[in-house]
């Protein structure tokens, strides 16, 4: 690099050497000029060669101001270490791989990638040039260390043509094992501690959101809640155990949260961001959100709408004593004596959430439920007789879908008999693809909530020796 183009602090270096030559330089210049000056005035056809050195000058100068336009923009020489032009831009809002000469080549796809890597230097260098070559974007990264090596979660944008398959096969020659690849969505995109404290917020807020913010937190799994006083369940320590692809945590009222995912272990980072989410739910105990909606019906009588749990257990007893025994038999397909047995476990926030009508004067009409089954979602009504064909059903029915929406399910199921009239027309009256199946008996009715299906994940479970 010359002294010329070095610069510090913005502001180009001079140094002493230059400026000792730029003088002597002038100072052979006078003393040139001085000398052609006398040659020529004292010469017999002075003027005239002053007048033809004139119209030289002038033509040399006329030539580069010409050449100086011409050539002015073009891209400086490879060995030039001047100034570089401005880096290279896309288009803001693209979702897909750029070019380089302005074009977006394709739609972009985002995946969620995990993928183990050897815990020596050079390892995620070679990862992320391998990611590179395919023109992948990495979005984030995060890791987890392991005894043995380190666990790294990516979110990638990748070209539309390239595979999860693909992709996958890129990893593991870059040496990358037990890879998982999904399709990822808008909702990635947010970093991981933001993630965390809005799911923490979440669970602080509502007791029933606990489940979810472990879905959320930990991708696909399937969670079960065991009350205490059982089989293997005091085995539980208080800070919970890990066992590759299932984790046991207690939980608040004595019981054990089973947190299980297919194909995937369990890292220490992730067993302490759900063991911590689970002691901030029990410091807060037993929690809803206030408030209710006031329904009009169509016969012009008001009824609220609002969340309850088991402080609510009398009341909806005092319903099931108003209720026929067909009614009760319709809803919970066993004898009647028994159906007071399930009011417990399904006012329970820890098993999802729950929805009443009321009227003015506080009796509860009817009931709503929205249950975690495991990575599975199912809806259940029970509306006292003097209330059916009058769309209370119908509109507990649609704010227990909104609110499975709002937890990110892609289906729930309601599981009735073919002579539930009143339930089947309400599945119906919500516009959405159904799918139909009887089992020993019973008719169950799934509702597709997701527009899209998104791809199935891709895992490499081979491990290095």
């Amino acid at each position: 690099m010359s002294d010329v183009t070095r610069a510090r602090h913005g502001r180009p270096v001079h140094h002493w050497r230059r400026d000792l030559v730029e003088l002597a330089a002038l100072f052979t210049a006078v003393a040139v000029a001085d000398g052609m000056a006398n040659l020529v005035g004292h010469g017999p056809d002075g003027p005239a060669l002053l007048v033809f050195s004139a119209l030289a000058l002038a033509a040399t100068a006329g030539f580069h101001t010409w050449w100086a336009r011409r050539h002015g923009h073009a891209p400086p020489p490879a060995g030039d270490t001047g100034a570089r032009p401005a880096a290279e831009s896309r288009p803001t809002g693209s979702a897909g791989p750029y070019d380089g000469a302005g074009e977006v080549t394709g739609t972009g796809t985002l995946w969620r990638m995990r993928t183990t890597v050897r815990d020596e230097p050079g390892s995620l260098a070679a990862l992320c040039t391998a990611l590179a070559e395919r023109r992948v974007d990495i979005l984030s990264l995060q890791t987890h260390p392991l005894a043995d090596g380190t666990v790294d979660e990516f979110l990638l944008r990748t070209p539309g043509t390239l595979s999860a398959a693909e992709l996958t096969r890129a990893v593991a020659a870059a040496g990358g094992a037990s890879t998982f690849v999904e399709r990822a969505d808008a909702h990635d995109l947010v970093d991981a501690p933001t993630r965390v404290l809005g799911l923490a917020a979440r669970t602080a807020l509502d007791a029933a959101e606990l489940p979810l913010a472990l879905r959320q937190l930990l991708g696909r799994c399937t969670i079960r809640s065991l009350p205490g006083h059982g089989p293997g369940r005091d085995s539980v320590p208080v800070e919970g155990v890990l066992e590759d692809t299932v984790m046991r945590l207690r939980a608040s009222e004595g019981g054990v949260l089973t947190v299980e995912r297919p194909y995937l272990p369990f890292t220490p980072t992730e067993f302490a961001r759900a063991r911590a989410l689970v002691e901030l739910d029990a410091r807060l105990g037993p929690r809803i959100p206030d408030g209710q909606d006031v329904l009009t019906l169509p016969e012009g009588e008001d009824i609220a709408v609002r969340r309850i749990d088991t402080g609510e257990l009398a009341a909806a007893k005092a319903m099931h004593e108003r209720c026929s025994a067909r009614t009760l038999t319709l809803r919970y397909h066993g004898p009647v004596g028994d159906a007071d047995r399930y009011l417990g476990h399904l006012l329970s926030p820890r098993f999802g959430r729950t929805l009443a009508a009321q009227t003015p004067s506080g009796r509860i009409v009817g009931l709503g439920h929205l249950l975690w089954d495991g990575d599975e979602t199912e809806i259940a009504l029970l509306v006292e007789d003097d209330w059916q064909r009058r769309g209370v059903g119908a509109e507990l029915l649609r704010r227990l879908v909104e609110m499975a929406r709002s937890a990110r399910c892609d289906s729930v199921y309601a599981v009735t008999q073919a002579s539930n009239t009143g339930m089947v027309a309400a599945m119906r009256g919500l516009g959405l693809p159904l799918d139909y199946q009887v089992e020993e008996g019973t008719l169950v009715i799934t509702a597709r909530l997701a527009t899209e299906v998104s791809a199935r994940p891709v895992y490499d479970t081979a491990r290095r020796d």
